[in-house]
C-alpha cells in the first residue's frame, strides 16, 4: 500500500447534540485502500470513519480526503463522574453520553468509556452544566456507587481493545508468527497479541469467541490490545473494535 500523506488541519466535526472544531488528521486516499483497511491502521472503526466524514457507502476512491478522529479507551475509575472526565477531555458530558449510548449519568469503577480524543469543547461544557437544574447537577457530581469487589478475579484475566483480521487479503501471507498457516487452517481459533502483555503460544479464553492461541503479532497490536483471527473478511469487517475481556489459560 502506497505511503499516505498526512495533514493536521482544524475541520468542523458535527455530532448529533453538539458541534466542535477538532485537531485531526486528514488521509489522502491512495490506490488499493478500503475504510477497513484505514480503520485499522488508524486504530479506530469503519463506521466512525463513516460518521465523521458523513459518508453513506463504505465505497471511497484513490484522492479522496478523510478525516480520522483520534479515539481513546477510558476506564472509570472510583470517584469518577461524567462531568468530570468530561472537563479532564475537554468535551461535554452529553459528547460522552452520545458516544457510548448512556442514558444515564450513573457510572461504575471498571467501565470502559470510548472519547474521541482532541475535541475542545469546554466552553460548551461548562455551558451545559450551567444550564442544568440543580437538583440534576447535585446528581451528576456525587460519587458513583461502588463497584462490587474484584478480589476473587483471576490475575491472569484482562480488558483489551479488539479487533479482527483475515488471511485473504491483498497481501497477506497467511502464516502467523509462530508459523500457523491460517489459509490451511482457516478454523483455527488465533488471536494476534502484544508479547509482553500476553506470552507467544499462550492458551487464551477470549470472551465472544473462545479458546484461541495467542499464536500471532501485529504492527499496531501494542499494550491491550488484540487482533482476532476470523476467516471471513467481511464478518472481519463487521466486528470494528470491542472491548472484551481475556483469560490467559496457560
Amino acid at each position: 500500500m502506497l505511503k499516505k500523506m498526512i495533514t493536521i488541519v482544524a475541520v468542523a466535526v458535527l455530532s448529533v447534540t453538539v458541534s466542535a472544531n477538532v485537531q485531526a488528521a486528514t488521509i489522502t486516499v491512495q490506490k488499493g485502500d478500503t475504510l477497513w483497511s484505514l480503520s485499522r491502521e488508524n486504530n479506530t472503526s469503519v463506521e466512525h470513519i463513516e460518521k465523521w466524514n458523513q459518508l453513506t457507502t463504505d465505497l471511497i476512491h484513490p484522492g479522496d480526503i478523510l478525516t480520522i478522529v483520534p479515539e481513546i479507551q477510558y476506564t472509570v475509575k472510583q470517584g469518577d463522574t461524567l462531568w468530570a472526565i468530561s472537563m479532564d477531555h475537554h468535551i461535554t458530558v452529553s459528547q460522552l453520553k452520545e458516544w457510548n449510548d448512556l442514558h444515564s449519568d450513573l457510572i461504575h469503577p471498571g467501565l470502559n468509556l470510548l472519547i474521541f480524543d482532541g475535541l475542545d469543547t469546554t466552553n460548551n461544557a461548562v455551558t451545559e452544566m450551567q444550564a442544568k437544574p440543580a437538583a440534576q447537577a447535585s446528581k451528576e457530581s456525587a460519587p458513583p456507587v461502588q463497584a462490587a469487589s474484584t478480589s476473587n478475579t483471576s490475575s491472569n484475566e484482562m480488558t483489551v481493545t479488539a479487533t479482527a483480521y483475515t488471511a485473504s487479503c491483498e497481501g497477506c501471507s497467511g502464516t502467523t508468527a509462530t508459523g500457523i498457516d491460517l489459509n490451511v487452517n482457516p478454523n483455527a481459533k488465533v488471536i494476534a497479541v502484544d508479547p509482553s502483555v500476553i506470552p507467544l503460544g499462550s492458551k487464551v479464553y477470549v470472551e465472544g469467541y473462545g479458546e484461541a492461541i495467542a499464536g500471532d503479532t501485529g504492527g499496531a497490536i501494542k499494550g491491550n490490545r488484540i487482533d482476532i483471527f476470523i476467516p471471513s473478511e467481511h464478518d472481519a469487517i463487521n466486528f470494528g473494535v470491542k472491548q472484551v475481556k481475556v483469560t490467559i489459560l496457560n
